[in-house]
């Protein structure tokens, strides 16, 4: 992380463009001119294009232009309430809007012989409901524990959607949801999320240099246009047309797998598979189960050219 990757770091582009209800959305991308593959990166909550550099380092020296952007409201990106660390989203429909445009406007695939789109958790749901509505330029698409539902207790997620939306309508601004806080630094033990400490610990590290770059907890709000957007994701996902592989991380606890096999069964021709065992970062794991996926994903897009 200190040598080679760093100096790929240091050469990459950077930019903004003006996001819905203008937004101001940073990304980056790491390109050579004799690249004929690009490979678009749509991360997760509570994420930044900061985070991946080592995958798009691995990216870059297999022969991909890559291109990464941060969502609305965290990372680098503009925030959406005066708190900066409230995880806030108005609409999850922005989302999509901020991904259509920067593929549209930054990206450009079409230039490419070879497209691809990676996407993980929430960038998942966002990442289906643009191949849902917009007519997609992409070979192949790689959903890492894509958020189509929120792992939650059985009473509360029958009445989640419905409690958030009306929590939400009677706040008089953005607050944290029940049981969340702005940003703490646990300890690599109390994770839920990876098992490697050396990645925990680099991006842990990363926060405390580049402190704007965090993010605390869910608003009410976030929380219910999540549940709905992972629903609208099930009711969707015929309507996507483009080739999908669908990554499971086996020990997940942030996201419903249940929710992913039956949009698996809904997406004809979805190719599924389960990485025993692994956490919900899957990127983030340790090599044992982070290598599966890499394998698993440039097999796919071998497959699909």
């Amino acid at each position: 992380m200190t040598g080679a990757i760093h100096h790929m770091w240091l050469q990459r582009n950077q930019g903004v463009f003006a996001g819905a209800e203008g937004v101001p959305i940073r990304w980056i991308s790491v390109t050579d001119a004799g690249n004929q593959a690009c490979v678009v990166l749509v991360n997760g909550r509570n994420e930044s294009f900061w985070k991946y550099q080592e995958l798009i380092y691995e990216l870059s020296h297999q022969g991909f232009d890559v291109y990464a952007f941060d969502h609305r409201g965290q990372g680098a990106s503009g925030r959406l309430t005066s708190d900066p660390e409230l995880g806030h989203i108005g609409n999850f429909d922005n989302y999509i809007l901020d991904l259509n445009t920067f593929i549209s406007d930054v990206v450009k695939p079409e230039r490419y012989p070879r497209r691809y789109l990676m996407a993980h958790s929430m960038g998942g749901a966002v990442t289906t409901l643009y191949l849902a509505r917009f007519t997609p330029s992409f070979h192949a698409v790689v959903l890492n524990a894509p958020m189509f539902g929120i792992q939650l207790p059985m009473p509360l997620k029958r009445m989640a959607v419905s409690m958030t939306k009306l929590i939400d309508r009677y706040q008089t601004k953005p607050t944290y949801a029940f049981g969340q806080h702005p940003y703490s630094e646990e300890p690599f033990e109390a994770n839920e999320v990876s098992q490697s400490t050396v990645r925990f610990s680099w991006s842990k590290r990363l926060y405390n240099e580049y402190p704007e770059l965090r993010l605390g907890g869910p608003s009410s709000r976030w929380v219910w246009q999540a549940l709905k957007a992972g629903n609208q994701c099930l009711s969707n996902a015929a309507r996507v047309k483009v080739p999908v592989l669908l990554l499971q991380a086996g020990c997940d606890s942030l996201v419903d797998n249940r929710a992913q096999y039956r949009f698996a069964r809904k997406l004809e021709g979805c190719e599924m598979r389960v990485i025993a065992d692994a956490r919900h970062e899957l990127l983030m794991e340790k090599d044992e189960f982070r290598n599966q996926v890499l394998n698993e994903t440039m097999a796919f897009f071998q497959r699909h050219t």
